[in-house]
C-alpha cells in the first residue's frame, strides 16, 4: 500500500511539494521561535549558573539578576562566621552609561567582584587576566559589545558613568537577557560608578559551602542573621531570573501563539492537499474495498500519505532552522535547538499531519466500492 499511496501524492507533483513546503514553515516557525526562546531563558541566567556560588543572598524580593536592590554590604561578615562556609563576599550588579568615540551613549551592565578568579568568572576569557581588575581602572568587556559600541581593543579607553577606565582585556558568551553587553569591573570602582546607589553597599551575597556542608542547614542560619533579605540555591536563583522575564515580558503567551499558528498552518495545509488527493482517487479508494480492503486499510493509505508529508517538511524544516542559525548568530542572537526539541516537533509534526488526515477519512468511508463499476 505505500506504494499506492506515494502514487496518489505524486499524481500531482506541485501540489505535493507545496504541501512540503508549508509543513516545512511551519515546523521552522516552531523550532526557530522555541530555539530563539530557549536562548533567551540561558541568558537570563547563564552568569548564575557560571559563578561558583552554592547559595546567593538578594535584597527582599528581587525579581532577578539584573534588577537587584543594594543593601549594605557589611552583612557579608554575619554571613563569613557562619559554620559551614568556605568563603562568601559581595557582588555588584548593576547599569552604567557608555560614552562611546562616536559621542553616542550605550548601557551596559556591569558585574564587581573583589576577586573574580576566585569564583571562576568570568569563564571564557578571549584576553587579558580577570586578576588584574584590582590594579586600577580596568574593565574586560564581553565581545558581543562590539555591535552596540564599535570596535574596541584592550589598550582602549571607555567613559563609564563620567569615569575613565581602560579596557584590559575580552571575554565571550557572556549575554544578558536585556541585551546591554555585559562588563567586569573591580569591586571598588563597581561602586565608584554609582556613589549615590552602591556607596557602602552591594546588590548580592555570593556564598560557597565547604565540602560536606548542608545546604539548607547554612541556608537557615543565613536567614536567621540576614532576616530582611532572601536567600536562594544557585538553581532556585536561576529559575526565578528566568520565571521573571517569561511573566513580565509576555514571552510565554508569545510562544504559544507562535507554535498554535505553525500547527494550525501545517494542519490547514495537509488537510486541504489529503482532501483534494483523496476527492480525486476515490475510484482508486473504491478498488481497494472491491478487492476486500476495509475501511482501516484505506485508512491506512491516507495515514502513510500524512507521514510522508511530515517527514520531508520536517526534513526542511530542519535544513531551514540550520541554515538561519549562522545568521542569527553574528547578530548575537542565540537559538538553543537541543534534541529533546527536535524530537517533540518532529513528534508533533507527524500527530497534526495525522489529525489533518483525519479529513478525509470520513470521505472515504462512505465511498461504495461499487463507484469502480459506475460510468
Amino acid at each position: 500500500m505505500i506504494d499506492l499511496a506515494l502514487k496518489m501524492l505524486l499524481d500531482e507533483k506541485a501540489r505535493f511539494a507545496a504541501t512540503v513546503l508549508g509543513v516545512g514553515f511551519a515546523a521552522a516557525l516552531v523550532l526557530v521561535q522555541v530555539g530563539i526562546f530557549a536562548g533567551l531563558l540561558q541568558n537570563a541566567s547563564i552568569t548564575i549558573e557560571r559563578l561558583d556560588a552554592d547559595l546567593w543572598v538578594a535584597s527582599r524580593n528581587a525579581p532577578n539578576i539584573d534588577f537587584g536592590n543594594p543593601f549594605p554590604e557589611r552583612y557579608v561578615d554575619r554571613v563569613r562566621s557562619i559554620p559551614g562556609v568556605e568563603r562568601a563576599d559581595n557582588l555588584i550588579v548593576w547599569y552604567a552609561f557608555v560614552a562611546l568615540p562616536t559621542g553616542a551613549k550605550e548601557s551596559v551592565e556591569f558585574y564587581g567582584l573583589e576577586d573574580f578568579p576566585a569564583w571562576h568568572f568570568p569563564w571564557d576569557v578571549t584576553s587579558g587576566d580577570p586578576a588584574d581588575l584590582r590594579r586600577g581602572r580596568f574593565v574586560l568587556l564581553d565581545a558581543s559589545a562590539e555591535r552596540r559600541f564599535g570596535a574596541f581593543q584592550p589598550g582602549d579607553f571607555r567613559e563609564f558613568n563620567g569615569r575613565q577606565l581602560k579596557i584590559i582585556g575580552r571575554t565571550r558568551g557572556a549575554l544578558s537577557f536585556t541585551t546591554s553587553p555585559i562588563a567586569f569591573v573591580d569591586y571598588r570602582i563597581a561602586q565608584s560608578l554609582a556613589p549615590a546607589d552602591l556607596d557602602g553597599r552591594t546588590t548580592f551575597l555570593l556564598v560557597r559551602l565547604e565540602p560536606g556542608a548542608d545546604v539548607e542547614t547554612v541556608r537557615a542560619e543565613v536567614r536567621k542573621r540576614l532576616p530582611y533579605n532572601d536567600v536562594y540555591t544557585r538553581d532556585e536563583w536561576a529559575a526565578r531570573s528566568r520565571a521573571y522575564w517569561i511573566e513580565s515580558t509576555g514571552l510565554g503567551l508569545t510562544l504559544a501563539l507562535t507554535v498554535g499558528l505553525g500547527a494550525l498552518v501545517g494542519v490547514v495545509i495537509v488537510g486541504q492537499t489529503l482532501y483534494a488527493s483523496t476527492t480525486e482517487h476515490l475510484a482508486d479508494f473504491g478498488t481497494v474495498k472491491a478487492l476486500g480492503g476495509g475501511n482501516r486499510t484505506v485508512f491506512g493509505i491516507i495515514a502513510e500519505q500524512a507521514t510522508f508529508a511530515a517527514a520531508l517538511g520536517f526534513g526542511l524544516a530542519v535544513a531551514l532552522t540550520s541554515a538561519l542559525a549562522p545568521v542569527l548568530e553574528r547578530l548575537d542572537m542565540k537559538m538553543i535547538v537541543s534534541p529533546m526539541l527536535m524530537a517533540l516537533v518532529y513528534a508533533g509534526t507527524q500527530a497534526l499531519c495525522l489529525a489533518a488526515a483525519s479529513m478525509s477519512f470520513r470521505k472515504v468511508a462512505t465511498t461504495d466500492p461499487a463507484i469502480v463499476f459506475r460510468g
